[in-house]
């Protein structure tokens, strides 16, 4: 590990994106344009957000903007604050578990590997929920958190990795700044994959590009429709405790890796994300981090197309299915 990929972890632990969690509040500012709506107010599926499992993000808290969003959309959305079996499944169309945790412990007491969130009854019943019908927006983030839901990513031949996806420092710049530099995908360099959450509805235009803020990167099945593929020169950065980095820290290489994908699962479907922030509408300080971000203006568009496409409103092309994808594919088991 060179000292100067260190350099851009301190400065992006500085910056105050995820690391410093605590200063992080939902902008209940935002509130970006739906001129038509998926469906009409309150008729739409039930979208559960998980929030039984010590999770990072709540509807009261850090993924306001996301329910709000939703609600905007016809959704009807609620807290799901028990533990996942039949009973509780069986009250969501779409199940969303974004950065659920261990404990409420802090991130740099956790063992190595990171614990599972989830027993192993919970992911059996989610797997088989899906499997049945269901529909399930799994969203981890960096370490402690992707390894918190590794197990349950697994059960759908999903592999998260519990490190930290950066860009190489040998080819970035601008790392005088104090602030963490977002990751950009774009339709434009093939990082955005072109899939009806990308294009959207007919009357709409399509996604140009999505803004997000230091994530992990996983592996998918050849049977997953990739939506976000990080760029060349990126690496996971894996220590053993959250945050605490050294010359000896391991790392890999995870360009063409995945930050988003989707798939089909049985009747189900099923949608990986590798990073929280841009679901959410969040300040740090005098920051905004999220979808009311610079840069990320049309992020509100992707989280609106996931869900429209996880509830069947959207639906992917057999051009999609015809876009080869190099990496970031784990064959099946």
């Amino acid at each position: 590990m060179r000292r100067s990929t260190l350099v851009l972890i301190l400065v992006v632990s500085i910056g105050g994106c995820v690391s410093q969690s605590h200063v992080q509040v939902p902008d209940k500012s935002y509130r970006p344009p739906i001129e038509k709506p998926a469906y009409p107010k309150g008729t739409g599926p039930v979208v559960c957000l998980d929030e039984a499992h010590f999770n990072f993000h709540t509807l009261d808290g850090r993924f306001w903007a996301f329910g709000e969003l939703a609600k905007r959309d016809g959704f009807i959305v609620r807290a799901s604050k028990r533990a996942f079996d039949d009973a509780t499944l069986d009250q969501c169309d779409t199940l969303v578990i974004s950065n659920a945790q261990p404990s409420d412990a802090e991130w740099d007491t956790y063992p190595y590997p990171t614990p599972s969130a989830f027993t192993r009854e919970e992911i059996s019943v989610v797997h088989r929920w899906v499997e049945e019908g269901g529909r399930l927006l799994l969203i981890a983030d960096h370490m402690p958190l992707a390894g918190a839901a590794s197990e349950l990513a697994a059960a759908f031949d999903v592999k998260f990795n519990d490190g930290f996806a950066m860009p190489n420092l040998e080819n970035a710049s601008g790392l005088e700044n104090s602030t963490p530099r977002p990751v950009t995908f774009q339709s434009a360099d093939g990082t955005l994959r072109p899939h009806a959450i990308v294009r959207g509805r007919g009357d709409e235009k399509p996604i140009a590009s999505v803004r997000s803020f230091v994530g992990q990167a996983f592996l998918a099945p050849r049977s997953a429709e990739p939506i976000l593929v990080l760029p060349q020169n990126f690496v996971s950065l894996m220590p053993e405790k959250a945050w605490e980095f050294s010359a000896e820290t391991k790392s890999i290489s995870v360009d063409g890796w995945l930050q988003g994908a989707v798939m089909k699962v049985g009747s189900g479907r099923a949608a990986f994300f590798g990073e929280a922030a841009m679901f959410s509408a969040q300040r740090a300080g005098s920051a905004e981090v999220g979808m009311n971000a610079p840069g990320a203006e049309e992020n509100y568009k992707l989280v609106l197309n996931v869900l429209r496409w996880l509830s069947g409103a959207l639906e992917a092309s057999e051009e999609d299915s015809a876009v080869p994808v190099d990496r970031g594919v784990l064959t099946p088991r």
